[in-house]
């Protein structure tokens, strides 16, 4: 029998988000049309929205359903690049490369000068460097981007302090591994914009949803309908983002006292395995 671990990359389907997508996939209607059927659909988003946003303490306005979290993390990166008209990036050296990559993609193609923030021994940014840098080349940088924790060692970042040294610097976090498992609150962290994804909450695999705030009206990388906010056209994903929300909505949020437990449980039970091998 196989034991599967590796939450960080994906988490099972839960059976609540698994019941509402089936229910979804039942209903007719493209979530853009003013017929009755399309109203009905676009209801079941727009509850859908609603939890999301409750959950990342946001207005509804401010959750724009993607693709995925990659998709989120290049509209994030890419938009407040162009949204600033400024050449300097900061990125944390230890960003996945959902965000890394664009970045990247920036200086190729666009001009951008990319600065990574190195990080401490234990793996948080070095937040002296951080203010060095933005002190010397404030009215240069673009945008700063740092995950709020990382997705192979688990270390939380200080986001909020990244804002406070940020000042009316756009800072972008992608959050995707954090969701759901420690406390987020997108208004007391005072972002730009933020990145969720679904299929690492127990919900399906292609959906995730970037949250920004009102005022910023970013370029968008998808032309076409002009759904959510103008920024990512395309017919809406329904029971997908119903799903979504389904396993949000279900999902507990783990004390660390939970997961300390979890972390002992899981040690003695390797030391059983070893003193059996």
């Amino acid at each position: 029998m196989s034991v599967y671990l590796d939450h960080a990359a994906t988490t099972p389907m839960s059976d609540v988000a698994i019941a509402a997508m089936n229910a979804s996939l039942r209903k007719l209607g493209n979530p853009s049309s003013l017929h009755t059927d399309g109203r009905a659909t676009r209801k079941d988003v727009e509850d859908a929205r609603e939890v999301i946003a409750q959950a990342v303490d946001c207005a509804p306005s401010e959750v724009i359903f993607t693709g995925s979290g990659t998709e989120a993390d290049n509209a994030a990166i890419k938009g407040l690049y162009w949204y600033s008209k400024k050449k300097v990036i900061l990125v944390a050296s230890i960003e996945h490369h959902a965000v890394l990559d664009p970045a990247h993609w920036l200086v190729d193609h666009e001009g951008a000068e990319l600065i990574e923030i190195p990080v401490t021994a234990h793996g948080v940014i070095d937040l002296d460097f951080l203010k060095k840098v933005v002190a010397e080349r404030q009215v240069e940088i673009a945008l700063i981007s740092v995950m709020h924790s990382n997705n192979e060692t688990g270390v939380i970042q200080p986001i909020a302090e990244v804002v406070q040294i940020a000042g009316d610097i756009p800072v972008h976090c992608d959050a995707v591994q954090s969701f759901t498992k420690v406390p987020l609150s997108f208004k007391d962290l005072g972002l730009f914009a933020m990145t969720i994804s679904a299929h690492k909450v127990g919900g399906p695999l292609g959906v995730g949803a970037l949250i920004l705030r009102r005022a910023v009206e970013l370029p968008p990388l998808l032309h076409g309908g002009g759904q959510e906010r103008d920024i990512r056209s395309g017919t809406v994903n329904a029971p997908a983002i119903v799903a979504f929300a389904a396993a949000v909505a279900a999902k507990n949020y783990r004390s660390e006292e939970h997961t300390s437990e979890l972390q002992s449980r899981f040690g003695i039970s390797y030391a059983v395995f070893c003193l059996k091998k």
